[in-house]
């Protein structure tokens, strides 16, 4: 039996993440459990959303985190950050997008998150993608907010063709 769709499209903090986590080279979205999750072509997923998920009182995103940034993030500030059910004891990160959100602090997050989940030539690509980004603008690209209805960056053009490349194969 299918799940019911949890999330609400028209939700902007939805619309946000999904402009941040699609940005990665490689990266893609799937519906799975009623909630998108964000996921790495030839690797795994990195992120989902929580939108009152199993009955929660909140609307969040769970994302692939090193045990230790969970710890700290979660007891610096319990409001924002959590320790998801299912995948929290595996070092994931709860993220309230509810609740007073840093979107370059998430972005820096999912950044992590993607990093842990692709393959190894899709980080070189991530990774030369932030250098070429930080050299040409190094402050612009924290402050500046990313609107739901952005164009694709170059990095989503290179992910499209990575997609199409490998569901050519």
């Amino acid at each position: 039996m299918a799940h019911p769709r949890m999330y609400d499209e028209s939700n902007p903090a939805i619309r946000r993440l999904r402009t941040l986590c699609l940005a990665f080279p490689g990266a893609f979205e799937k519906e799975a459990w009623g909630e998108c999750t964000f996921r790495v072509t030839g690797g795994s997923m990195f992120a989902m959303t929580d939108n009152h998920h199993h009955g929660s009182k909140h609307v969040a995103v769970w994302v692939k985190a090193p045990r230790d940034v969970q710890e700290m993030l979660v007891s610096a500030d319990p409001k924002r950050f959590f320790v998801p059910p299912y995948v929290g004891p595996k070092g994931w990160l709860g993220v309230r997008l509810d609740y007073k959100v840093d979107w370059s602090e998430l972005g820096d997050i999912l950044n992590d998150g993607y990093l842990m989940s692709a393959p190894k030539r899709l980080r070189a690509l991530a990774a030369s993608d932030a250098t070429a980004s930080s050299a040409a603008s190094p402050k612009r690209r924290s402050s500046r907010p990313i609107a739901a209805d952005a164009k694709p960056t170059r990095r989503a053009k290179q992910s499209k063709k990575i997609e199409r490349k490998s569901s050519a194969r």
